[in-house]
């Protein structure tokens, strides 16, 4: 028989019992309309942790001062003023797996306009570099601060949501002064919305400015967000020494508070708190940790046998747990539904099996006219082949249709995977072919004089 004839005799034995046809694919068509909606859920899930992991920056190097000792009693980590701007500047030159980097000096304190305040989870100080780390380069209003507000030190911000709905309630900030610790700044811009990090903090709740300005006008000293233990050592002052106590009269009047933060002296070493950096690559993350390393102990004149006086940190791990996480749960989900995949593949068994019995005495009559046991091998097998890429192609509906209801209604992320609906098509034919095959071989061992006296 040819193979259109094969197909043709096949269909017609298949329209002689549409409702049993139809209930026996029903379970390829749960089977594959599981594994096209889960994979599409775990993909969209997926793509919302990495987009999580990317707001944060997947390829962020932290780089901080090491920790500080006196006595055995440790100050904690950021004690030591051991980073500068000039490490920032050296890493961007002399580390080639590293494609930016920028200078932090974090504060923390209360932001004033008019008769409202908001104290900001997180107040820096740094370079337009920072925004380009963070994923953050478009602004929902007005302009990042250049490289002149920088080296000058001016009094310009840029405000996140939270702060801006919090001072503004709603209205422009642009071009508003704010107070920070008694400084006026100007808002140049507002950040886009960024929502909470994986951690559930808020990253809106920003302010940023020229790293000069919060050094020099704002904070003055880094040991401001340091442990407090260092801060009490360091503040103290040894009675012993103090050797001509009382008020020394003065040859020239001392500066204001406002003198001095309208004019700042800029000292002869400038400490920063941090050095935010970005791989060029995950995979260049592990290089790029390695250079920096070699490249700040030969500035800070470390020895061999010295300990680095700062630390490294990077997001690997966190990346390596929620990717294993993910793909746990997916191959989770697609285990369960390969399980509705083999159940329905059994019944299309079942169901064969019962065609063969229900027609032995027409296979008898075929193979008496002249049909050899391959020409009956090949309608059964193409009957299964059938029902199962019949049941797949209304899974697909029913998968794709499933995963649209989750997005629309439970607003869970799901992306489209032409990779599942792609392997729904193919499991279906192996699962027609795997599960068909018994019955039509079994249709075609059937002995032709046996056959035709069945009752």
């Amino acid at each position: 028989m040819k193979a259109h004839r094969t197909i043709r005799t096949a269909l017609r034995a298949l329209r002689r019992n549409p409702m049993r046809a139809f209930l026996t694919t029903l379970g390829i068509v749960i089977g594959v309309g599981a594994v096209i909606a889960m994979m599409e859920i775990g993909a969209g899930s997926s793509q919302a942790i990495q987009k999580g992991i990317s707001s944060m920056g997947a390829n962020v190097l932290l780089i901080v001062p090491g920790t500080a000792s006196t006595g055995g009693v440790s100050y904690g980590t950021g004690s030591v003023t051991t980073l500068t701007p000039q490490d920032c500047e050296a890493i961007l030159k002399y580390c080639p797996a590293v494609r930016n980097a920028a200078p932090v000096v974090r504060a923390r304190t209360q932001v004033v306009y008019g008769n409202r305040n908001w104290v900001p989870n997180s107040m820096s100080g740094t370079t337009r570099e920072f925004l380009e780390i963070r994923q953050w380069t478009r602004l929902a209003e007005g302009h990042v601060f250049t490289e002149r507000d920088i080296l000058n030190a001016n009094r310009v911000c840029l405000l996140g949501q939270t702060v801006a709905r919090e001072l503004f309630q709603g209205r422009s900030a642009i071009g508003k002064e704010i107070r920070v610790k008694n400084v006026t700044f100007r808002v140049v811009g507002v950040l886009s919305s960024k929502g909470a990090n994986m951690v559930g903090m808020d990253q809106d709740d920003i302010l940023l400015a020229p790293w000069t300005t919060i050094k020099y006008r704002v904070t003055g000293s880094t040991l401001e967000t340091s442990n407090q233990s260092a801060i009490s050592s360091a503040s103290s002052v040894n009675t012993l020494s103090n050797l001509y106590p009382g008020d020394q009269p003065s040859l020239y009047p001392e500066r204001s508070e406002v003198q001095a933060a309208n004019n700042p002296m800029p000292v002869r070493f400038t400490n920063i708190d941090q050095i935010l950096a970005t791989a060029k690559s995950s995979e260049a993350i592990p290089t790029a940790i390695q250079q920096i390393t070699e490249l700040l102990r030969r500035r800070h004149h470390l020895r061999p046998d010295e300990d680095n006086d700062f630390d490294v940190r990077d997001m690997t791990e966190m990346t390596k747990t929620l990717s294993a996480t993910t793909t746990l749960m997916t191959n989770l989900l697609l285990a369960v539904a390969t399980i509705s995949l083999i159940v329905g593949g059994v019944g299309i068994m079942n169901i064969m099996l019962v065609s063969v019995t229900e027609r032995t005495r027409e296979i008898g009559l075929r193979m008496a006219v002249g049909a050899r046991p391959q020409d009956i091998l090949r309608q059964f097998l193409v009957e299964a082949v059938v029902l199962c890429l019949l049941g797949g192609a209304i899974g697909i509906l029913v998968g794709r249709g499933s995963s649209t209801l989750v997005r629309l209604l439970l607003r869970w992320p799901t992306e489209l995977s032409i990779g599942a609906i792609t392997a729904a098509v193919v499991v279906s034919a192996g699962v027609g072919i795997i599960f068909g095959y018994y019955p039509a071989w079994k249709a075609s061992r059937l002995d032709p004089i046996d056959a035709l006296r069945y009752e």
